[in-house]
């Protein structure tokens, strides 16, 4: 059957096209008139960017285009690489995968006598256009007249780290290791950029998205702004990206229309705040923006205040594929206990997680926790020793085996040893921190680049649970589904997740219309069977939205109720939807979970 997967979601803005300036011919004209139109001796423009910039060809550009006195860049005042590697250096650390969440902030990247000589020379002109250029920009220059930033999204900035087009923050790096580059952004550039930029986004003037570089685009920042406002009162999507992988399948090639030519795809991020974009369209044309701004500029309408309070500005929930459909098994792995990954890596929660499934062969299986008779010191033995020799580690010696079909639940509470096995499409859902994996054995396998995948025995053994056998598993993590609410037409089950984990999943089989209420929370759904379903808003408050097969998508806190039915091709079928929320408080014994039904729990 023909996907009907939207691999390029959008939220409409406005209709007009002349919102969006596209090119830097027509760019640096309308920044001209702007600036002209101050009728000032003295012009201040600011330029601050994102990491990721391809800073040789747009400045280039800038310089050549904008009229200007005097054009200063902001990395002149930046510490020198070398001191600016020692003074992240305790966040990056000499692991290869795993850092330290930074609490550095934009000002200590900046040389204290650069610093105040460049803003000398800036303040020394009493008249003409001066422009700043360059992240940090708007900390050099407070006080300016037209403030213009340069977004970018994260999953762009990777593809330009695997290129070895562009440098961490402040320091010469470009062409270096792909993990490296992309820890040092993820443990430090990212978080003192978001920080920063926050503390000036409601002052930007414009926007530019370089994320096509040859196709620039700028908008007014308060049309951008107000497409947040929209995106934080309605069901919408993220822009889904997709990665193959070693043990990649090939589902997703036909259920999203991929290239088949390509080796594989193993993962399919479909709502990844922290790396998906958001598409802004203003006419015909669409706007890329960093997901994430939505999370920061909007955490009350976006996530809800309970769960804003508890978490701060951070989107919790992930939902992603693992396609091993006619591919391998995951690396045998375990995730950090919450203890663990605050004192090791400054998180204040856990990577607890599940996997739903979306499809399975006849022969399909998961490991998941361990065999009753495992000696603990024996399997990290033949872990290590599998390791170092290179010989093959025996995981169903030590690891128990379970056969799985269609729309099975498996629950993976933090510290449980576990893998999805070959021949399946996992939908996973889990909490955000999604690169503390600590793989445990490969099975003997190279990544794509030819090189060992690291292998994190160390972390490994130092969180996993030597009590979760195979009873404790049956018990507590396979298909605990409870049938909690019905009404015309639909079912409600409580599939999860465990009760050590913050957050809860429900699942609705549905012909009918389906009741659906936010709680104050944020809600993350995927519709699991059927081929198209519509959302609705009982009181007409945002316009209906069609979702397909297999998309991912957020309702945010703001919108309260909601309703969802079959629609179009799934109309007169049964079609199903998996939701996620965060709990709110307590534990399973006693305590209000806000779901459809409204039911304590005991």
């Amino acid at each position: 059957m023909k996907s009907n997967f939207d691999k390029y979601p959008f939220i409409q803005v406005s209709q007009s096209n002349d919102d969006c300036i596209i090119g830097w011919n027509s760019i640096a004209t309308y920044i001209n008139n702007v600036v002209a139109a101050k009728a000032k001796r003295r012009v201040v423009v600011v330029i601050d960017c994102y990491q990721g910039v391809l800073h040789q060809d747009v400045e280039g550009e800038l310089r050549r285009l904008l009229r200007h006195d005097l054009f200063v860049k902001s990395t002149e005042a930046f510490k020198n690489p070398q001191d600016i590697a020692a003074m992240v250096y305790p966040d990056v650390t000499d692991d290869q995968i795993f850092g330290f969440m930074t609490r550095l902030t934009i000002d200590k990247f900046f040389d204290d006598q650069k610093l105040s000589a460049l803003r000398k020379d800036i303040e020394a002109r009493t008249e003409g256009v001066i422009v700043v250029y360059g992240e940090g920009a708007t900390y050099i220059a407070s006080e300016h007249d037209v403030l213009i930033y340069l977004d970018m999204a994260r999953w762009e900035i990777q593809l330009r780290m695997r290129k070895g087009q562009v440098n961490n923050l402040g320091v010469a790096n470009a062409g270096a290791e792909f993990s490296l580059q992309y820890k040092q952004a993820y443990f430090v550039d990212w978080r003192v950029l978001d920080k920063y930029k926050m503390s000036f986004f409601d002052k930007i003037d414009f926007v530019i998205d370089t994320n096509k570089p040859e196709t620039p685009k700028m908008v007014a920042a308060s049309l951008l702004r107000k497409g947040l406002e929209i995106a934080s009162h309605q069901p919408f999507r993220v822009v889904p990206f997709f990665d193959p992988g070693p043990w990649g399948g090939q589902w997703l090639k036909e259920v999203v229309d991929l290239d088949r030519s390509a080796v594989n795809y193993a993962w399919g991020f479909d709502c990844v705040p922290e790396e998906n974009s958001l598409l802004l369209k203003f006419g015909d044309t669409a706007f890329e923006i960093p997901s994430i701004n939505l999370v920061l500029w909007k955490p009350v309408e976006l996530l809800g205040g309970k769960v804003y309070t508890r978490f701060g500005a951070e989107f919790p929930i992930r939902f992603d594929f693992l396609d091993t459909m006619d591919g391998g098994n995951l690396s045998l792995q375990v995730h950090p206990t919450t203890e663990y990954i605050k004192d090791k890596f400054g998180m204040e929660y856990t990577q607890d997680e599940s996997y739903y499934m979306m499809d399975v062969k006849n022969d399909a299986y998961v490991y998941l926790g361990l065999r009753d008779d495992v000696v603990p010191e024996e399997m990290i033995e033949e872990l290590r020793r599998s390791q170092e020799a290179g010989t093959s580690f025996d995981a169903e010696k030590h690891v128990q085996k379970w056969p799985v079909k269609k729309h099975d639940h498996v629950l993976i509470p933090a510290g449980t040893v576990h893998c999805s096995g070959r021949d399946s499409v996992v939908l996973e859902i889990s909490a955000t921190p999604y690169i503390f994996t600590f793989k445990l054995f490969d099975w003997g396998r190279l990544g794509l680049d030819g090189k060992p995948r690291p292998i994190n025995i160390s972390h490994g053994e130092k969180v996993i649970q030597w009590d979760r056998g195979e009873a404790w598993a049956k018990r507590n993590l396979i298909n605990r589904f409870e049938k909690i609410g019905e009404g015309d037409g639909w079912v409600e089950e409580r599939t999860g997740l465990h009760e050590l984990q913050f957050i809860e999943t429900r699942r609705h089989w549905f012909s009918g219309t389906v009741p659906h209420h936010t709680h104050g929370g944020v809600n993350v759904i995927n519709l699991v069977e059927g081929r198209e379903a519509v959302v609705e808003s009982p009181d007409h408050s945002f316009e209906p939205f069609v979702i397909h097969y297999a998309e991912t998508f957020i309702v945010p806190a703001a919108v309260g109720a909601y309703t969802i039915r079959p629609y179009g091709e799934s109309v007169g079928t049964r079609c199903g939807t998996l939701k996620a929320f965060v709990r709110t408080g307590g534990t399973k014994n006693g305590y209000h979970l806000p779901g459809d039904s409204g039911k304590t729990i005991q």
